[in-house]
């Protein structure tokens, strides 16, 4: 009976084990709706920060970032819109940022097919603009992109980031 009793335990231990590595550390996820008509739809892995510096750390300023974890981040539009005022035609991008401390850059790139951002070329980039990053009003551990009524929100850490889309 101890015999058998040990063998459950044992094999209990193993498939928890193998289970619980299976999830992982930056799981996918995908944000869609509707911002004026046009609907989008981005496709991430979200990183944890797990007691990392983030922001001016893990995640450089002044270097090009996949905004997220893995593949590049893709953000997809079925109509042309305008980002912070600028004019974008429909279809599926990479979204690159380059973080500052006072200013952001915002990449849409049209190869949408990248692994991180090793690959990156700026002359694949169709559109870039600035925005202001903000203090947010709690620690965020896990980086998250949120669609607003008419922007793309990015937060993790201590900051957030948003920029303006007319569809």
């Amino acid at each position: 009976m101890k015999r058998i009793t040990f063998l459950m335990v044992a094999l209990a231990t193993v498939l928890t084990t193998a289970f619980a590595q299976d999830k992982p550390a930056s799981p996918q996820a995908t944000v869609e709706g509707k911002i004026g008509a046009t609907n989008v739809k981005i496709v991430y892995c979200q990183p944890s920060a797990r007691g990392r510096k983030i922001m001016g750390g893990l995640v450089p300023y002044g270097e090009v970032w996949r905004t997220g974890a893995n593949d590049a981040t893709t953000i997809e539009f079925d109509k042309p819109v305008k980002i912070e005022g600028k004019d974008l035609a429909a279809g599926k991008y990479a979204l690159f940022t380059i973080p500052g401390e006072n200013e952001w850059t915002i990449i849409i790139n049209k190869d949408a097919k990248q692994w991180g951002a090793y690959s990156y070329k700026d002359k694949d980039d169709v559109l870039r603009v600035t925005v202001k990053p903000t203090k947010t009003s709690a620690a965020v551990e896990t980086f998250n992109i949120a669609l607003g009524k008419d922007d793309v929100q990015l937060k993790w850490e201590n900051t957030a980031v948003a920029f303006k889309i007319k569809g």
